[in-house]
């Protein structure tokens, strides 16, 4: 009888296509919540309070592989250093870490978090393998959809996207959870750079309607980083199949 997997963030957008995953696989799954709720379809759910610590020795308790997928806009640094603190105390054998490409580059405050988090994993003392990804084809539709709503929609310079599809990462990640710990592997981008304009252009195609875009500059270090497509992985990494034009249809036709 295999362990179970602890998985954080089970019931987000990439949890939602990694849990079924190690499912067929053959193993057992706990997924961490904020609240409260009843264990069904196999899956068992604990209540964590991950900026705290509270319950999570109990979800840890027999378990040897955590897949850590939970992150927000804040605090993910202070996130990382609980639950590695926890594992080594449950004597958890692997840590698979999810980042984003850029966190060694990016001059921004959130990448810069992202960075403290990777060091607290790969600095615990447990063994690990930690992926970097690019931005998801779902974050980059949401974030069009966003933008779209205004009457005109300011459009800087340079600055550009190589957006994955969440399925190829999820697939990914599996494969890193069930080998042994691999450390950093090749970075996971999609198979098209897009200036942001384009996006944009794209989706308000999708969607039947127009937007005037405005032209403008991005000021600063991050806007020299993003023009130097220091948030993009164009040699030595891996790339994905699925291209922005094929999640729009079929996200449209959905």
């Amino acid at each position: 009888m295999t362990a179970p997997i602890l998985v954080t963030g089970g019931t987000g957008t990439l949890g939602s296509h990694v849990v079924p995953l190690l499912q067929q696989a053959g193993h057992d799954v706990r997924i961490l919540a904020r609240k409260p709720r009843e264990s069904a379809n196999g899956i068992e759910y604990f209540a964590v309070d991950l900026m705290t610590g509270e319950g999570i020795d109990t979800a840890l308790r027999g378990v040897e592989t955590v897949l850590h997928l939970a992150g927000s806009n804040k605090g993910d640094d202070k996130v990382a250093r609980t639950l590695v603190t926890a594992a080594k105390k449950a004597g958890v054998r692997h840590i698979v870490y999810i980042s984003v490409i850029g966190t060694d580059t990016m001059p921004l405050g959130w990448f810069k978090t992202q960075l403290e988090a990777e060091k607290i994993i790969t600095g615990s003392g447990i063994p690990w393998s930690m992926l970097r990804a690019a931005q998801f084809h779902d974050i980059v539709w949401a974030m069009a959809q966003k933008m779209t709503k205004m009457p005109v929609l300011p459009v800087p310079g340079g600055l550009q996207f190589q957006p994955v599809d969440s399925r190829e990462v999820a697939a990914r990640l599996v494969e890193l959870t069930l080998g042994q710990p691999a450390g950093r592997v090749p970075d996971l981008a999609g198979p098209k750079v897009y200036p942001l304009g384009d996006l944009l252009r794209s989706y308000l195609s999708a969607q039947g309607k127009r937007r005037p875009m405005l032209p403008m500059r991005m000021p600063g270090k991050a806007g020299k980083a993003y023009r130097a497509g220091q948030n993009l992985a164009l040699k030595g990494n891996d790339v994905g199949k699925r291209t922005w034009e094929e999640f729009l249809a079929e996200r449209v036709a959905a």
